[in-house]
């Protein structure tokens, strides 16, 4: 780790014109290590990116430096390496994020957050649409050997996991179901693409002093604008720090969202258009969610974040994601999903006997 750690101040001492010292670790993954440093020339501190030369991490340092490039939105990238894998981007100061927010005492300042988190998001996506060819001529200019994981038909793979899942917990596959997960896999929603940070989840986001300042686009992409506007309808579908909201700060959240992306996408003013994809959205969800954690999650729970002993386990937001399931699949379109989510939840979430996913401190 050191060497790494030299070698990445180094190259961020070339890559911004003076020497970069003294690193914090302030973050890491298997995919990359995120540093504090100081700049020599009493300038200031960035934050310097290091990323692992597996494929994984190339495909993120792709994905990073040319979502930041791109100035839409996070820190302003101040350099790039592609040799030596290293990001060097503005620090944009201390400021909780909004996951530590929500977990808090101020439902206020929670809610406002979740709000300036949404606009932005939506800000971000609607600047996006009909640019998808000069996002990926960025991609091209900080191509390495990785291959993005945006190109994994993961909606497509999903389906048969899904099957697959409910098989072996012993649960009858309703009629159609198969059908219903191809015609997921192919729906007119993809149409409406949008660019999202990719992990948009209430740690990326920091509250600052002059608003939301979205962070980490490792996974930086479009993907159809419903799949990021559920987000906002069952909260952070793709993330580690989920509670239940109350209804009233859901709806606030979601048309946070949508005001912003119908300016760029007018035809998603139209109810219907929405409501029809927002659904698709909640089946993809479901299904993902199903698909990756049924089976890990069949001998035993534990907690979502394997670092934390406390907040919510694994089972409890996976039968959280059937119960929402239940709830916003009513209009026909996916009946087969839903009483696949609605068999689980009598057959697999009552057997696990645990309690209800409780509602953010913050609103609690």
């Amino acid at each position: 780790m050191d060497s790494i750690i030299r070698a990445a101040l180094r190259t961020a001492s070339e890559v911004v014109g003076t020497a970069a010292a003294e690193p914090v670790v302030v973050g890491s993954s298997p995919r990359s290590v995120v540093m504090r440093c100081l700049l020599g020339d009493g300038a200031g501190s960035v934050f310097v990116k290091v990323f692992s030369k597996t494929p994984e991490g190339r495909s993120s340092f792709t994905s990073e430096a040319a979502g930041l490039s791109w100035g839409l939105g996070g820190p302003a990238l101040l350099g790039a390496d592609t040799e030596g894998l290293v990001v060097v981007m503005e620090d944009v100061g201390p400021a909780p994020s909004l996951a530590e927010v929500l977990v808090g005492a101020d439902a206020s300042v929670a809610a406002r957050g979740l709000r300036e988190w949404a606009r932005e998001l939506g800000r971000m996506a609607a600047a996006s649409v009909g640019r998808r060819d000069e996002f990926d001529k960025l991609r091209k200019r900080y191509r390495t050997d990785g291959v993005w994981s945006g190109d994994e038909p993961w909606i497509e793979r999903n389906g048969p996991e899904f099957l697959a899942a409910l098989e072996a917990d012993g649960i009858a596959v309703p009629a159609g179901l198969a059908t219903e997960l191809r015609r997921i896999a192919t729906a007119g929603e993809h149409a409406y693409a949008a660019f999202t940070p990719g992990d948009p989840c209430p740690y990326n986001a920091l509250v600052a002093p002059g608003g939301v300042r979205l962070i980490d686009f490792e996974l930086s992409g479009y993907l159809p604008v419903f799949l990021i506007a559920a987000y906002c309808r069952s909260p952070f579908p793709s993330c580690w720090c989920v509670y239940r909201m109350p209804d009233e700060v859901l709806a606030e959240v979601e048309r946070a969202f949508r005001t912003e992306i119908v300016g760029a996408l007018p035809q998603l003013a139209d109810d219907a258009v929405w409501e029809a994809g927002m659904r698709w959205a909640t089946a993809v969800w479901t299904v993902d969610a199903t698909a990756y954690w049924l089976r890990r999650v069949t001998a035993g729970d534990g907690p979502m974040q394997p670092e934390r002993s406390t907040g919510p386990t694994r089972r409890q937001v996976l039968r959280y994601r059937w119960e929402r399931a239940e709830e916003l699949l009513v209009d026909g379109d996916y009946p087969a999903v839903r009483d696949a989510a609605g068999a689980l939840l009598r057959q697999v979430g009552k057997r696990w006997e645990i309690p209800a996913l409780p509602v953010y401190p913050a609103f609690a």
